[in-house]
């Protein structure tokens, strides 16, 4: 139970911390929108400047403070809130006789206050009093100071009560007022010491960091110290809902007034429906709604924050259906808020005409959405090859998995049909054709590749040729995005230089030309080269078929698979599948068993004795020889032998007996950790790409 409390008070005072720094934002966001008119004169303007500075600064600064700070900051400012309150409402109590009438027109018309005198200043008396309360609370002021200034903040009433002149009642509330402003003023002199450490601590401990961690890490930091995404979360959204309420209470004051104008409502369904919004009303309010909500780089700041929520939580979404728990694939609430702010500044989007910036904010979400279906693919492939290799018989893991796949096919087709049927042919459109298009490349060759592993799971022999067809399909689908990120680069290099160049959109076409085009072409090339050389390192090594194999009782050193056909034999005399061997040779040039060199250009390779994973050894047979009759390959030769053979034989019997027993154990005993199987004999680090098959290099 007080873990469950303690947790709900962090919450809560987390919640606080967040809404007492939101006003931070409206400030400067109201500062930036501003009109400025250079017209009015140079000291005007230098007035206004400074203004402007100053205004950002210290709103800056207090949404910098750390939390507690931050609360004591917000203490004082409510307090003198408190008191200012307290003048005004004196000062409009003892400046109109019909105080009523007063506040009837400044309410808006809101009926609060009792009509009757006696019960008007009972309920002024229990107002003020809470104020006078509040302030004393807030400033901490000591029991007589706090007697004194709640009776002062009351004295204008009394005189108010025994129907004192007016002359008389104004100079009392001018009197109550000053003594309330020289005691916050006090006050806040008194606590103006505190407010000079806490802007030195803060600025000593900004230094030190920026010496120890560096400027990165300062501003993660701070980042996340003020929650910075959650401010600019709860600004746009606040900032939106109080938008969308003025626009509400305006529409409904025009059809109000329309409809006096018109000799009123005739029935009551008429006022009923005068609450209700149309479709065409609700667009537009709607449309209002987002041209306003990037009308500035703080709001559209404060939409990438809620887009970044959106999509984080599709993220886990999607993850916990498919059934993934991998970290890295969890960044989709990053990449979307980033990509966004990316694409409106590189389109300008703030700064366009309220039309213009509603098409163009449509183009950048139909971008985004394609963008988010490739994070998408990215989470779903993994998962789905992973299915097909360890040959999960489970419908219940594959269905998810493949019912995504799918939508990621069928949503760009729908997407690239709609947008051809309402948009005429243009670079944007183009773009967004060509991505749906890549992606449907990408959910077609994943599906091909799952399928061949599904294919091969249900086979009851290997398939030796199965790492061949899993190459050649995503060899192609690399070849064709390779492409397609070439003609990508010729889009925005005609956009540039003819529609809307910009200093962002070329810094994120040099991006785009190294890493979807020189890094993928570096990187395939790689994986053709590796596989080509290990290809290469087989085909020098000898061969073993037909009834060798049957004279060698073992399985493949690899895989732990029987030979069906055929083997390959090291010059360490170890064999394996050449299927096997070629992937191992895709991480290092050595046996798996005894780590000797597999290939050795020009070396002369005698026809040897070979033995098997366990130490046994046989002599070769030539093609046209007689096979050996059964039980004579574990007999050694006597003198009548033929010399060729007898010698090979004896050589391979001494070499046998020498061997230590601990080299002569079976490949289960043979262990090695990380770090023997992440070096080489010489000692030289195994390149990472190529660690699980040859075609996981060439993927994005």
């Amino acid at each position: 139970m007080a873990t469950t409390q303690t947790r709900l008070g962090q919450q809560a005072v987390a919640l606080l911390d967040v809404a007492l720094r939101v006003p931070c934002i409206f400030i400067i966001d109201a500062i930036f929108n501003s009109y400025y008119d250079p017209g009015s004169g140079w000291a005007a303007a230098m007035w206004k400047v400074l203004l402007r500075v100053m205004g950002v600064l210290v709103s800056t600064v207090v949404l910098l403070l750390s939390q507690k700070a931050l609360f004591k900051f917000y203490t004082l400012f409510f307090a003198v809130m408190l008191g200012v309150a307290a003048v005004l409402i004196n000062y409009y109590a003892t400046s109109h006789i019909d105080f009523y009438s007063a506040y009837y027109k400044a309410a808006l018309g809101f009926r609060l206050l009792p009509r009757n005198g006696p019960t008007l200043w009972l309920g002024m008396a229990a107002v003020q009093l809470m104020f006078g309360v509040g302030y004393v609370f807030l400033l901490n002021l000591q029991s007589v100071f706090a007697a004194l200034v709640v009776l002062d903040i009351m004295m204008p009433l009394w005189g108010l009560m025994i129907e004192l002149p007016v002359d008389v009642r104004q100079l009392v509330a001018v009197f109550s007022g000053l003594a309330l402003a020289l005691n916050t003023a006090v006050c806040l002199a008194v606590r103006l010491k505190w407010f000079y450490y806490s802007c030195r601590y803060v600025y000593l401990l900004v230094r030190h960091m920026y010496r120890i961690y560096g400027l990165q890490l300062l501003l993660e930091d701070t980042w996340k110290r003020i929650r910075f995404p959650d401010v600019l979360r709860v600004f746009w959204l606040t900032r939106v809902t109080a938008q969308a309420l003025i626009l509400v209470y305006v529409v409904r004051a025009v059809r109000r007034e329309s409809g006096d104008a018109t000799g009123g409502a005739t029935d009551g369904g008429s006022d009923a429906q005068g609450y209700l919004l149309s479709w065409d009303v609700f667009w537009d309010l709607t449309s209002n709604l987002i041209i306003s909500g990037c009308d500035s780089t703080l709001t559209v700041l404060g939409m990438s924050a809620v887009i970044s929520s959106v999509a984080h939580y599709l993220g886990l979404s999607i993850l916990a259906f498919i059934g993934s728990t991998e970290e890295e694939d969890k960044r989709l609430g990053f990449v979307a808020p980033v990509l966004f702010f990316i694409l409106a500044l590189q389109t300008g989007l703030s700064s366009l005409h309220p039309d213009e910036r509603l098409v163009r904010l449509s183009r950048n979400m139909c971008l985004l959405l394609t963008a988010i279906l490739h994070f998408i693919h990215g989470m779903t492939d993994p998962v789905l090859m992973s299915l097909s290799a360890s040959h999960v018989s489970s419908v219940r893991r594959h269905f998810p998995v493949l019912l995504v796949s799918l939508a990621l096919f069928v949503l760009p087709v729908a997407l690239s049909y709609a947008l051809w049927h309402h948009y005429a042919l243009n670079t944007w459109l183009f773009a967004v054709t060509a991505f749906c298009v890549e992606l449907c490349l990408k959910v077609v060759v994943s599906l091909t590749v799952y399928g061949l592993f599904m294919a091969d799971g249900f086979s009851n022999v290997l398939w030796e040729k199965l790492d061949d067809y899993v190459y050649y399909v995503r060899s192609t689908g690399n070849i064709i995005e390779f492409l397609f990120g070439v003609i990508m680069f010729g889009n925005g290099a005609y956009t540039m230089m003819f529609e809307s160049g910009s200093k962002i959109r070329a810094c994120m076409m040099c991006l785009h030309a190294y890493f979807n085009i020189y890094l993928q072409a570096k990187n395939g090339w790689k994986t053709f080269i590796n596989r080509r050389t290990a290809v290469k390192k087989i085909n020098s090594l000898p061969e073993v078929r037909g009834d060798q194999l049957s004279d060698i009782e073992d399985v493949c050193a690899i895989c732990y698979q029987e030979f069906a056909t055929s083997a390959r034999i090291t010059p360490c005399h170890h064999y394996f599948h050449a299927l096997c061997l070629r992937k191992w040779l895709y991480i290092q040039d050595t046996c798996p068993m005894c780590h000797q060199r597999v290939y050795v250009e020009e070396e002369s390779r005698d026809r040897a004795a070979f033995s098997n994973n366990n130490g046994g050894y046989a002599a070769p047979q030539d093609a046209d020889a007689p096979p050996a009759a059964e039980g004579e390959e574990d007999q050694l030769p006597d003198d009548d032998d033929p010399p060729g053979d007898g010698a090979v034989g004896g050589a391979a019997a001494a070499a046998a007996g020498e061997l230590d027993n601990e080299l002569l154990e079976d490949n289960d005993s043979i262990e090695y950790d990380e770090d023997e199987w992440g070096t080489q004999n010489g000692g030289t680090p195994i390149e990472e790409d190529y660690i699980n098959d040859d075609t996981d290099s060439t993927e994005d």
